[in-house]
């Protein structure tokens, strides 16, 4: 139901979650900090000025949209969402954080497959009035992130 997917797309989501490597090193299996059995999150490849390290949570499944998400995964991506959501402000040392989701290209969806994105939020980081970076911000520099975040679910208390 209101799909935009076009033929032939090759989801990046479904590729890492899948355990293959991006050809164009967009994501590598490094940046996932944390997975189960229906939800992954990992650091995301695109960044904002003021926001850096935010987290993508994506099921497991390739779903494009709100509109298709079976209701088991949009449990189970909440959750994950609201276990990154602490983790970052438990380690980034930032003020808040905002969670958001886009569907179709009028609600600015550009990738085909259902995600939630989760910012660590500082006062005055003007993340609604900025643009992110044009290009994507390399490997090592989404690792220093990527280890915190591990690193805290490693010492954290089981949900």
């Amino acid at each position: 139901m209101f799909n935009h997917e076009p033929d032939g797309y090759q989801c990046p989501f479904c590729r890492l979650v899948a355990g293959d490597e991006d050809e164009q090193r967009i994501n590598t299996q490094h940046d996932i900090v944390r997975r189960d059995e229906l939800a992954t999150a990992f650091i995301s490849p695109r960044w904002w000025p003021n926001n850096h390290g935010h987290v993508l949570v994506v099921p497991n499944a390739h779903h494009e949209n709100l509109y298709d998400l079976p209701a088991h995964y949009g449990h189970a991506v909440h959750d994950l969402v609201r276990d990154i959501a602490i983790a970052i402000r438990q380690t980034y040392e930032c003020d808040g954080t905002s969670v958001r989701q886009h569907n179709e290209p009028a609600g600015n969806q550009d990738a085909w497959h259902y995600h939630v994105h989760v910012f660590p939020r500082r006062a005055g980081d003007n993340l609604y009035t900025t643009r992110p970076y044009p290009n994507f911000v390399t490997a090592d520099q989404r690792r220093p992130y990527a280890d915190k975040l591990r690193n805290y679910f490693k010492s954290a208390p089981p949900r």
